[in-house]
C-alpha cells in the first residue's frame, strides 16, 4: 500500500529523491540545465510530499506560494523503475488537497519538453497547458500548465 506524508524540504528521503531528480534533469536540460537548475533549490520549501511504499520513498512532489491565490507544483519526481503504478498521481493529489487546505484556488507548474512522461501525467490529472509565465516566458523547452482547485 503506497501512503503519503506531508513534511518539508528537511526531510531526508525527500532530499535523496530529488538529488535523483536533478541528476536526470542535468542530463534531458543539456545546454539549458544551469538556467532551470536555479529555480529548483528546495531550502526553505514548506510543503513536501513523499510518497512510500513498505517504509521505502518511492516519490515525491512539493507546494510553494507563487502568489496569494496560487501555488506552483515543483520538485515531482518517481524513479524510473517504479513509474507506471499511480505513484505521481497519488503524490500529485495529496499536493492539491494541501494546497486547498492552504486556501490557494489554482496550482500551476512547469516542464519540460523532454520531459513526455510528466506532459502525460499533469493532462491526466486534470491540468490545462497555459501560456509560459514567469522566468520561462521565453524558454522553449518549457510547457507550463496549471489546474483550478476546487472545494
Amino acid at each position: 500500500m503506497i501512503t503519503c506524508i506531508r513534511t518539508d524540504s528537511e526531510n531526508q528521503d525527500f532530499k535523496d529523491l530529488v538529488a535523483e531528480l536533478d541528476a536526470d534533469l542535468k542530463i534531458r536540460d543539456g545546454d539549458d540545465h544551469p538556467f532551470y537548475d536555479q529555480f529548483n533549490k528546495i531550502h526553505m520549501i514548506k510543503y513536501a510530499v513523499v510518497a512510500y511504499e513498505n517504509q521505502k520513498a518511492i516519490g515525491c512532489g512539493a507546494i510553494k506560494t507563487y502568489n496569494a491565490d496560487t501555488a506552483e507544483v515543483k520538485r515531482m519526481y518517481v524513479p524510473p523503475h517504479l513509474r507506471g503504478k499511480g505513484i505521481a498521481s497519488i503524490v500529485l493529489v495529496e499536493l492539491e488537497t494541501w494546497a486547498k487546505e492552504l486556501n490557494y484556488k489554482r496550482c500551476i507548474l512547469e516542464t519540460g519538453k523532454k520531459q513526455p512522461e510528466a506532459i502525460r501525467l499533469y493532462e491526466k490529472n486534470g491540468y490545462q497547458s497555459i501560456p509560459n509565465f514567469g522566468q520561462y516566458e521565453n524558454m522553449d523547452n518549457s510547457v507550463c500548465f496549471e489546474k483550478k482547485l476546487t472545494a
